[in-house]
């Protein structure tokens, strides 16, 4: 028992924001493309196959960045005590428990179609490395952005077979979205990242977040707008992309306090709402 409560501390299967907001864009990419008027199953049944995969690439994903890491969270208050900083998890378990994943998720990738497992394939090198970039630049945000949004890119292929610009104009800004929510998510531990030297759009722009969250918020949100704009939505969606500016600008940016780590934390996780009324905007928006 007490390794596997380890094994699920190591994971974070306790924090689901993480792997949701993986899988949000999975199923805004899947939604976008999918004809409802065909066999509502199939939607379901890969709906399920994108969740248990966000799970699965989330928690090996976990492992990885703690590997990489285990020397700096040792220094940082809130990860010193995570299995690998702190002894409890061997690296060799570790990455043996991360391949075993991997296989896992790689026995949910292949009921797809060929194009969608060859391009979840080549995403693999980004997935696994993005943990390093903040060692390197002050964006280590916007490759998670790149990384956390692909999913979307492949729920739009695992209908069609191809890819075409509306999902990539709704990635573009996804990625935006990412960069705004982790920049939020990265003043819990500035004082220590800044200490131990790792970088962060958190820290680059730690003078004035609220204009470079504005910015990115923007962003996203008008992309979002054009890809109802490209699909033809009905004047629902625009109606929901108006609770979607709303709570990026009223729930998140205004009552954002980057002296309150606590706040931040909870804007963070209010994401996990967001992706769902996003969902909900693209569901209504097709309908007829």
């Amino acid at each position: 028992m007490n390794q596997l409560n380890l094994f699920v501390e190591l994971i974070r299967l306790k924090k689901p924001i993480g792997y949701m907001l993986l899988f949000w864009p999975c199923s805004w990419g899947l939604t976008l493309a999918y004809d409802f008027s065909s066999d509502l199953k199939i939607y379901f049944f890969y709906l399920l196959l994108f969740f248990l995969g966000s799970v699965l690439m989330r928690s090996a994903g976990c492992i990885v960045n703690d590997t990489f890491d285990r020397k700096y969270d040792k220094k940082v208050f809130r990860t010193k005590n995570r299995p690998i900083a702190s002894g409890k998890v061997s690296v060799k378990l570790a990455l043996l428990y991360s391949g075993i994943l991997c296989l896992i998720a790689f026995l949910v990738l292949i009921n797809f179609n060929f194009f969608t497992i060859i391009i979840a394939l080549a995403s693999m090198p980004l997935a696994f490395t993005y943990p390093l970039m903040k060692r390197f630049t002050y964006w280590p945000q916007l490759f998670l952005g790149i990384t956390f949004n692909y999913g979307l890119l492949l729920g739009w292929t695992s209908i069609n077979g191809e890819i075409s610009l509306i999902p990539i104009i709704l990635y573009l800004g996804a990625i935006f979205w990412t960069l705004g929510y982790d920049t939020i998510y990265g003043f819990q531990d500035i004082e220590d990242d800044e200490i131990i030297g790792v970088k962060s759009t958190s820290i680059k722009f730690k003078q004035n977040p609220k204009i470079f969250l504005s910015i990115c918020y923007l962003i996203f949100t008008s992309f979002f707008v054009i890809t109802g704009i490209k699909l033809n939505f009905n004047y629902y969606f625009f109606i929901g992309a108006m609770a979607v500016l709303f709570h990026l600008f009223f729930i998140q940016i205004m009552s954002f306090n980057k002296e309150n780590k606590e706040k931040c934390l909870e804007i963070f996780k209010s994401n996990n709402v967001l992706g769902l009324i996003i969902l909900i905007c693209i569901l209504i928006g097709k309908l007829n």
